[in-house]
């Protein structure tokens, strides 16, 4: 059989399909809580383990070392778990590097660069990741300041980046009082004029490079409804394929919004089934003409349907088989 993937995409298109929710820790016990919860539901989610803003001053070093071992521990189940480091600019930068990548770089996932302002600091933090040897290491970075917005499809393009976040609250301090606090609402992030470019911009650059857009938080995170509200608008009108997470609660919820609903993943089987019966050439369906550019966005949308948990009928699964796509396509 013929998988999807071999036949509507070229091998220079394909790239890593992240779990859809990525959920920051930054203290022992929630790393360990979020650990065990992510061995409970799979890798639908990743772990972060925040150094930048779990550590405590004066306690950089001995937060750095507890990293470590979460990554290298037995509780990292899945090998889905990454880590922020500190900024570049941070004096315990390299010792998180130093650290973390040289001990566990065969383990973590990924490595979140937050307060990157150009191009050029990608390129710096990657030669001192690789030199600790983490060279293998996908590198994900927050754009959260004027530099790395003015800059972000040149970093969208480094061969190493994986994934772009956008840094919602430190974007909205970066603007000195221009911006509201009402901005970094869950409603007020959608609305405000200058949040919405840097959302779009972001977004639009990971697209055009097949990196991974990941959105930004939700500070209310003890209404559900509010949460998956907004990853709903973040998936299904800014573009975005991942988001944050900053409490255990809010993880089913992410996951939830960015599944594909059920209506969509029967079309999606049902066209793909017949474009495969075609030989992926053109068919029709209730009217409506459907080819290889539709067949690759019904294929995406069912692995990301697979990503997220969705029960898939056998012989849909059969289709993942000879090349599995949830690691090969974006």
């Amino acid at each position: 059989m013929t998988s999807p993937q071999q036949a509507l995409f070229d091998a220079g298109e394909a790239s890593a399909e992240l779990p859809v929710c990525d959920h920051y820790a930054g203290i022992e016990a929630r790393m360990v809580k979020s650990l065990a919860l992510q061995a409970e539901l799979g890798p639908v989610f990743d772990v972060t383990l925040d150094c930048e803003d779990g550590a405590p001053v004066g306690g950089e070093v001995e937060h750095a070392r507890l990293v470590a071992e979460m990554v290298l521990s037995s509780r990292n189940v899945h090998g889905r778990c990454g880590v922020r480091v500190h900024p570049l600019g941070h004096p315990s930068f390299a010792g998180d590097v130093a650290t973390i990548v040289a001990a566990a770089h065969a383990r973590l996932a990924y490595v979140m660069l937050p307060k990157v302002e150009s191009a050029a600091d990608v390129l710096q933090a990657a030669a001192a990741i690789d030199a600790a040897g983490g060279a293998a290491l996908p590198l994900h970075a927050l754009v959260e300041t004027h530099g790395a917005l003015r800059e972000v499809a040149a970093i969208a393009a480094h061969p190493r980046i994986e994934s772009l976040s956008f840094g919602l609250m430190d974007f909205v301090s970066a603007h000195r009082g221009a911006i509201p606090a009402s901005a970094m609402s869950a409603d007020g992030q959608f609305t405000h004029p200058l949040v919405v470019r840097a959302k779009l911009e972001i977004a639009a650059a990971c697209h055009a490079f097949s990196k991974t857009p990941s959105h930004s938080v939700v500070t209310e995170f003890a209404d559900p409804a509010i949460v998956a509200h907004a990853a709903r608008r973040a998936a299904r009108e800014f573009g975005y394929t991942r988001m944050w997470s900053i409490h255990p609660g809010q993880i089913r919820v992410i996951v939830a919004a960015f599944s594909p609903d059920a209506g969509e993943v029967d079309e999606a089987i049902a066209i793909i089934d017949a474009a495969a019966a075609a030989g992926w050439a053109p068919i029709q369906r209730a009217g409506v003409l459907h080819d290889r550019a539709s067949y690759r966005y019904f294929w995406r949308l069912l692995v990301r349907a697979r990503r997220t948990g969705t029960h898939l009928p056998g012989h849909v699964e059969r289709y993942f088989c000879a090349t599995d796509p949830v690691a090969a396509v974006a």
